[in-house]
């Protein structure tokens, strides 16, 4: 018996089922994007994703910001489908030798690992609502954020709601109608910061600030010179920012900075936890953990591993074969030091590390009048030129950047015929490049400007040389040592690059950042607000230095040779013990029957009296 022909009507239906369910998959990858960049963030383990994304799928759907992420999702996703069309290539072939060549990197890089050093990462909880919380106690017991239009930071209440950081302000309330919302005071979160950096600086005085809430120590030397376990000298400087800084500060332990900096998120807020300088125990602990825990792989990332199997870093192992070839070396090298859990193990103060670039840009209302775009500009030129002159750089390349109206960013650069740094030259050669811009775009609308120059050159005094000249820097040193690589030689002599991670961190740095920027189309916050926002944090502090408050010394003259010496019994006494001997052997010296005037002096003789002076 034959089944009956469906009816327009159902063909109709199947049809629109169908479209729906290609529909549905299409922006399934989407949602997950449109959750941003702190889904990773502590006190999320609760909430109910699927429906955090929806609510922001529907918030945001026809808005220009949300047309532009579906754009970047298709394609990612087109991209996405060209890595595994790759692979599928690749796995018809012979990888014996990329398999052998990523074997002899593992062997290398084993050799590099370090389990002497204890490197603690420590991160300050929730810290801007923390400490606005210290002037409202009343907001400690309810869902709160720091932040009117975009929400910088939430305290632990609001992120059981889905609340996070990076979020747009009216979203948030969908997500939590009672969140209450403070606005930014970076006045007192900078003066709170440093109560707490001057409190590292007593366990690591070459701590390093990643950012206004968190550091870097390397707690070593102090563990060994306080006969202390590194998780009592943890908890104990916890306890003592609780006690003097009234926040608290959640603080991973681990063999090198990569472990420590996800440790730290293990046990927020308020808490530690410490993986040891074991290497079966750091294997082991990579092994399990999801390639978005490691500082370094953002969405994007993420989503581009997943595709090929590798969700977690022990799945890294199996693939070795393929990174180099789909991703490249840089790739590969990271993604390997991720896998065997290897990681730096200098600390240093930030403002020791060697600064790339140093730029200024501004998000403003949607401005096509070329005139005022023009005025924009030189604004922009005005104030780079004041970051310029405070971090005493100049910049032999100028990158102007633009973003339309339709959230799409262009990027433009050019190489200026001298090292630049005043307003004038910082526009005069951005302007070319704009009005380049505005003939390919004919009807140019903008939402942010920016410039930024990059290849530093420095203009602090340098040291003193051997002769008392100071010392200069060519400019080809100071362009190689721009690109921060580290060379290996493999056994065939030739040279493979080793990637530093600080490349993939600054990467999601730049994402995180990127996304913040975004949201705030979706708004209400001032761009004024914004822009202060955007230029925060990129200020480096000097570590506080440790006053010490040493006793006087106090001296007594030696008798004997009339110099000071220590006020300690022994010292003083053993010194005496000295110079009495050495007397007695002048006088020895000198009672000895002297050579005749014409008489050789003996080589002897001749060091004795050098010796003695007489």
């Amino acid at each position: 018996m034959t089944s009956a022909e469906p009816s327009l009507a159902q063909k109709e239906d199947l049809i629109e089922d169908a479209a729906t369910v290609v529909a549905v998959a299409e922006h399934a990858s989407l949602k997950h994007h449109l959750l941003g960049p702190s889904l990773t963030k502590a006190g999320q383990d609760t909430v109910d994703q699927q429906k955090v994304s929806e609510i922001i799928y529907n918030a945001s759907k026809g808005s220009k910001f949300f047309n532009n992420e579906e754009v970047k999702d298709k394609n990612l996703t087109h991209k996405i489908e060209r890595i595994l069309a790759r692979k599928a290539q690749l796995e018809k072939v012979d990888l014996a030798s990329d398999l052998r060549r990523a074997e002899e990197c593992i062997a290398e890089l084993e050799l590099t690992r370090d389990l002497t050093q204890t490197v603690v990462h420590v991160d300050c909880d929730a810290f801007y609502a923390a400490v606005e919380e210290l002037d409202r106690p009343e907001l400690k017991h309810v869902p709160m954020a720091v932040g009117k239009g975009v929400l910088t930071t939430c305290n632990y209440h609001a992120r059981k709601f889905g609340c996070r950081s990076g979020m747009a302000g009216f979203v948030a309330m969908k997500l939590c109608p009672q969140l209450i919302c403070l606005p930014l005071n970076f006045e007192k979160y900078t003066a709170k910061a440093q109560e707490v950096r001057a409190i590292f600086a007593t366990y690591d005085p070459r701590f390093e600030s990643a950012s206004m809430d968190e550091a870097y120590l390397n707690i070593t030397e102090y563990c060994e010179d306080n006969d202390m376990d590194p998780e009592d000298a943890v908890t104990q400087l916890r306890n003592e920012v609780a006690e003097k800084a009234k926040i608290t500060v959640s603080a991973g332990i681990g063999p090198n900075g990569k472990i420590a900096k996800i440790c730290s998120n293990k046990n927020k807020p308020n808490g530690q936890f410490r993986v040891p300088n074991d290497r079966a125990t750091v294997l082991a602990f990579m092994r399990d953990l999801p390639t978005r825990k490691v500082n370094g792989v953002g969405r994007v990332f993420e989503r581009e591993l997943d595709a090929i199997g590798v969700k977690t870093c022990g799945d890294i192992y199996s693939q070795r074969a393929y990174l180099s070839k789909l991703f490249g070396e840089k790739a590969f090298h990271f993604l390997i030091n991720c896998y065997l859990g290897l990681g730096r193990t200098k600390v240093q103060p930030a403002e020791e590390h060697e600064r790339k670039s140093v730029g200024t840009e501004s998000t403003f209302r949607e401005m096509s009048d070329k005139q005022e775009l023009r005025n924009k500009l030189r604004w922009i030129a005005e104030e780079l030129e004041k970051d310029l002159a405070r971090t005493q750089f100049k910049g032999r390349t100028l990158v102007l950047k633009i973003k339309l109206h339709t959230y799409e960013v262009l990027t433009r650069q050019v190489i200026p015929p001298k090292a630049v740094q005043s307003a004038d030259d910082l526009y005069t050669y951005a302007l070319p490049m704009f009005t380049k811009l505005e003939k390919e775009i004919p009807v140019m609308r903008l939402r942010l400007m920016g410039l930024r120059v990059t290849h530093l050159f420095s203009l602090k005094k340098s040291g003193i040389d051997f002769f008392g000249m100071a010392k200069r820097t060519s400019s080809t040193d100071s362009d190689i040592s721009l690109k921060r690589k580290a060379m290996a030689m493999d056994d065939d002599g030739a040279e493979w690059e080793v990637w530093p991670d600080e490349e993939f961190e600054e990467a999601a740095r730049q994402e995180r950042q990127d996304e913040m920027n975004e949201i705030e189309s979706l708004s209400q916050e001032t761009f004024e607000d914004a822009n202060r926002r955007r230029k925060h944090g990129k200020e480096i502090l000097p570590n506080p230095k440790i006053e010490e408050q040493l006793p006087k010394e106090e001296f007594w003259d030696c008798p004997i040779c009339s110099r000071p010496v220590a006020a300690i019994d022994k010292e003083f006494n053993d010194h005496i013990d000295y110079c009495l001997s050495k007397q007695t052997i002048k006088e020895a010296v000198k009672s000895t029957p002297s050579m005749s005037a014409k008489g050789p002096r003996t080589a002897d003789a001749k060091k004795r009296r050098l010796f003695f002076g007489s």
